[in-house]
């Protein structure tokens, strides 16, 4: 049974348009949050999701022996072998990114004012193949894309997530994403945060859920259930099948938003792509 303050907490969370809460205000409480409920947690722990709660400790041991030869190594090296590979006009991808795609992955995904819409490294890297001639890829949950967006993750490991919100457009793209992620929705009339806030760190079905604080900073991840490298919004749309709600195409804007309102809860963080995940 929760306690009185448990509930209230929860429920100070999730008042989304509360008239005194900003971007970095509600970061901030939703960290403290975390920070509150799992005390013995250190806070860099969190990216490592599931394995980062107390009570999957005999997960962790097994997680640990896992990542003496991680799944997604091969994965990995594919997502290199892409990266460095030239296109027909002889330019690479790193071509299209700043610094050579090297530590940029900090601040994404990010408002574009030019297109008026939040944008992924998943779709800057379909730019880039487009604006070198070579057509994008359609599957951007697996595959290549899910390789490459490892790679170009991996190159910023460890660095703090940076995300920015420094514009109306993005503040109302962070809403909406802050919407969607306290939003019940499906048959199950599951929220984002019933598991991942209201329920971290406890067991369903035989599993531990993982908390919210952390999530995507894994991801592109090698889940076991899967088999494979899968981007975040592989996992987006696979969360609303388990609630018995449709599932949004993966580029779609509410996936986007929701992404660029984790991502900047998790600022701070270090990068720690590409993960396992059971």
């Amino acid at each position: 049974m929760k306690t009185l303050s448990t509930i209230l907490a929860v429920a100070t969370l999730c008042l989304p348009l509360a008239a005194s809460a900003t971007p970095k205000s509600d970061m901030i409480e939703f960290q403290a949050y975390f920070h509150k409920r799992f005390p013995k947690v250190p806070f860099r722990d969190y990216v490592n999701g599931v394995y980062a709660m107390p009570a999957a400790k005999g997960l962790r041991a097994q997680w640990e022996q896992i990542m003496q030869f991680p799944p997604y190594t091969f994965g990995l090296d594919r997502g290199k072998k892409l990266w460095n590979t030239p296109f027909r006009d002889g330019n690479t991808y790193a071509s299209c990114f700043k610094n050579g795609g090297v530590g940029i992955a900090t601040g994404y995904p990010y408002w574009d004012p030019a297109t008026k819409e939040v944008r992924t490294l998943v779709m800057d890297i379909n730019t880039c193949r487009m604006r070198n001639g070579a057509a994008p890829y359609k599957n951007v949950m697996t595959g290549p894309m899910a390789d490459l967006d490892a790679y170009v993750k991996h190159l910023s490991y460890g660095k703090p997530v940076a995300v920015q919100i420094n514009s109306p457009g993005a503040v109302q793209a962070y809403e909406a994403g802050k919407r969607f992620f306290w939003a019940r929705r499906g048959q199950l009339n599951f929220s984002c945060a019933t598991c991942h806030v209201e329920h971290a760190g406890q067991h369903l079905r035989g599993n531990v859920i993982s908390a919210a604080l952390g999530h995507g900073t894994g991801f592109p991840a090698f889940r076991s259930k899967w088999g494979t490298l899968g981007t975040l919004a592989k996992r987006y749309r696979g969360c609303n099948k388990k609630v018995d709600a449709a599932p949004f195409k993966p580029l779609s804007v509410q996936y986007r938003d929701l992404e660029f309102y984790q991502m900047y809860m998790n600022t701070g963080l270090p990068l720690s792509a590409p993960s396992q995940r059971p």
